[in-house]
């Protein structure tokens, strides 16, 4: 195997792919905290309709962040593939598997967000369903995309406990960073898990749980721009028969 492209570009590889994690966390977070979570009031779907209604541009905008993100993630699921393929290939090939199924989960999720301003529009056909119904309806499907969501975040759990092995492993990047997500994956499954067995438990435990998973993501994404990866230490990874 021709391994040239290993040895001469891993540091712009690391810093490519931070740039884009970067990206994700910035539209997670955009699309999370400022759009979503001001608009949609926990167990009220009147004043949740009312707000999507009032604004619905940035309802979209919202969704539109979300799907940059998830286009983003291809680009760092090829930089992590490159990068840990030489320490594993099996796994580094399980990794990016269980990436694709997140992304795919995550972005089929999205239509979701979409029923509310279908319900709450002024097509004819709603007239069959009252106000209240189509309100009631509309914080449903908000509820669904909170489940699709933790879902998806299962599997990118298991991504985070291969992806941090394969970076303790490697030599060439920090085994801390890999322990903290290592960390950040058991979070990711604890959290999805019991948000589907135990919703109770995932409300007293949310976002507190998250908060690891955040630090992890956000030091990997930095240490990648600024550091990128130890070449001489990669070079005898590569270079080893």
């Amino acid at each position: 195997m021709d391994n040239r492209w290993y040895r001469t570009s891993p540091r712009t590889y690391a810093r490519i792919g931070g740039l884009l994690y970067l990206v994700i966390i910035v539209c997670g977070f955009a699309a999370e905290l400022f759009v979503r979570g001001s608009m949609i009031v926990s167990g009220n779907a009147a004043a949740t309709a009312a707000n999507i209604t009032a604004s619905p541009g940035l309802w979209r905008v919202g969704i539109a962040a979300d799907l940059v993100m998830h286009m983003c993630d291809i680009g760092v699921m090829f930089v992590f593939f490159a990068l840990l393929r030489p320490v594993s290939l099996p796994l580094a090939t399980v990794a990016i598997l269980l990436n694709l199924v997140q992304t795919a989960v995550l972005v089929m999720n999205k239509t979701t967000l979409l029923v509310p301003l279908f319900l709450l529009g002024n097509a004819g056909y709603l007239h069959a369903f009252t106000t209240e119904q189509l309100q009631a309806l509309s914080y449903v499907a908000l509820r669904v995309h909170d489940y699709g969501y933790g879902f998806g975040l299962m599997f990118f759990g298991l991504t985070c406990l291969v992806v941090g092995h394969l970076i303790v492993l490697s030599t060439y990047l920090p085994a801390m960073l890999g322990r903290l997500m290592q960390l950040a994956g058991v979070c990711y499954l604890v959290n999805s898990f019991a948000l589907l067995l135990t919703p109770t438990v995932a409300s007293t435990l949310f976002p507190f749980i998250l908060l690891p998973a955040f630090a992890a993501e956000l030091l990997l994404a930095v240490w990648l721009v600024v550091k990128g990866v130890d070449v001489q230490k990669w070079s005898a990874v590569v270079e080893t028969p």
